[in-house]
Order: structure tokens, then sequence, then C-alpha cells
């Protein structure tokens, strides 16, 4: 496993750091979410390949991530491409030393995140599927559909021209402020749930994959962020403030 490990470690640093060296020299973000997605799903087919992998809930899980990593590396590419631009990166796209330190987090986040799969499918170990194969399944799925209906629904709220300046707050919008996050969080405490079908000892750690997800998305680059962003924006509309009273952050029907 250890191995297996580390050249994916490998192959993922080299392709972050590839991939900033050309972002740099090009002054561009463009292809910064369409690279982290793409090592998602090149890395789970890699660690099965590397791995052996055979049994019937490796095949699922690195099938899971790649359907995942398509969806979303697609959509991220072409909200871009329609945008221009992220404003995440205006204050460090012409400076390629903070450029760096995205693309190495990126290589982190990867790994990370990827990490349960990468241990299931470097697991020689097997037994027959079993109720935390199938929970786990169906929490991906559902967070899988939340986040690409989320997605979709933002999308076309903002391309109604009557929508511009406004913030959305129907659909799945009025019950989470971002529900497209939480369906990031339930897709990987599923697919998490699942590969510790297999663990044993010290693998139970790896649990710190989705529990990375939530704080990265919820403290660091995700909703701390947007959050700031929308109360520069509307934060004296009194109609924001209504929804940011009565709608949770994250998880709906709680305070939170």
């Amino acid at each position: 496993m250890g191995g297996v490990l580390v050249k994916c470690a490998a192959v993922d640093l080299g392709i972050q750091w590839t991939g900033w060296a050309l972002a740099a020299a090009f002054r561009t973000e463009k292809f910064y979410d369409l690279a982290g997605s793409g090592t998602f799903v090149l890395l789970a087919h890699l660690s099965r390949i590397w791995g052996g992998a055979t049994h019937i809930r490796q095949k699922v899980q690195t099938g899971l991530v790649t359907a995942w990593g398509l969806r979303l590396g697609t959509f991220l590419f072409m909200r871009i491409l329609r945008d221009g631009q992220d404003r995440r990166f205006n204050k460090v796209r012409d400076s390629p030393g903070s450029f760096f330190v995205y693309w190495t987090i990126q290589a982190l986040w990867v790994f990370m995140t990827l990490l349960p799969t990468l241990m299931l499918n470097t697991e020689q170990r097997n037994t027959p599927l079993g109720t935390r194969d199938y929970i786990g399944w169906t929490v991906w799925g559902l967070g899988f559909v939340t986040e690409a209906v989320a997605d979709q629904q933002k999308l076309l709220f903002k391309k109604d021209p009557d929508n511009a300046g406004k913030f959305i707050r129907s659909g799945l919008w009025a019950y989470s402020r971002h529900p497209n996050y939480l369906g990031e969080i339930l897709q990987w405490s599923g697919l998490w749930l699942s590969a510790s079908s297999v663990m044993q000892g010290h693998q139970y750690l790896s649990v710190a994959s989705p529990l990375f997800v939530w704080f990265l998305l919820c403290y660091i680059s995700g909703i701390p962020i947007l959050e700031k962003q929308a109360m520069r924006k509307w934060g004296s509309d009194p109609a924001f403030q209504d929804y940011i009273k009565n709608t949770p952050v994250l998880w709906p029907w709680s305070k939170c």
C-alpha cells in the first residue's frame, strides 16, 4: 500500500506543479479546477491498476470518483470559460509565489480527499458487500444529486436577465445557503463509509478525508469567502438580511 500511495502523491504533485508553471507563465487560472478534478480521476484509476484492484467495491468506488470528477470538472471549466475569470485568484494570478501556494494546496486537497479510495484500491483483502457499502453509496448518490441540482439551479438563475444583481433563494437554495457544498461533503463522507468496510486499525484515520473537506469548505476556501462577498454585495438589502436570518448556512433545518 505504501508504495502505491507514494507514487500517487508524486503524480499528484507533478501534475499540480506543472499546472502551476503553465498557469504562472500565462497568468491564468482557467484550468485550475479542471486539473484538480482530472487528477482525482487519474489517481483513482492509477491506484486501482497499481494496486491490482479486482473487487466490486473497488470498481464501484473508482467509478463514483470518476462520475464526480467528470461532472464537477466540466461544470467548473465551462463556468470559468463563460465568466472569464475566478475571483479567488484576483490577487494571486500575477504573483507566481502566491500562485504556487494555491496549486500546492490543491495537491494536498486531492490526496487527502482521495485517501480512502487510494487505500481501498490497494487493499487485497476483501469482504462481502454489506450495510456500510450500501449506505455509503446512497449517501454519495444523495450528495451527487444535491450538488448537481444546486449547481444547475444557480446557473439557470444567473442566466435569467431578470435576476441580474439578485441573489438566489429558490430551489435547494431556499433550505441551505450553500447546498452545493453540502452535496460535496456528503459524497466524500459516503465514499469513506463504503471504503471503511475493509479497513483495519490505523486505516480508520482516513476519516480525516471527509473531515478535511468539511473543514476546507466551511472555514477556509468556500463558505467564508462567499459569505463575505455576499455581505458586501447585498448586506444592506432587507430581503438578504431575512434570507441570512432564516436560512441555515449549510445543513437544512438546522442553525448552522
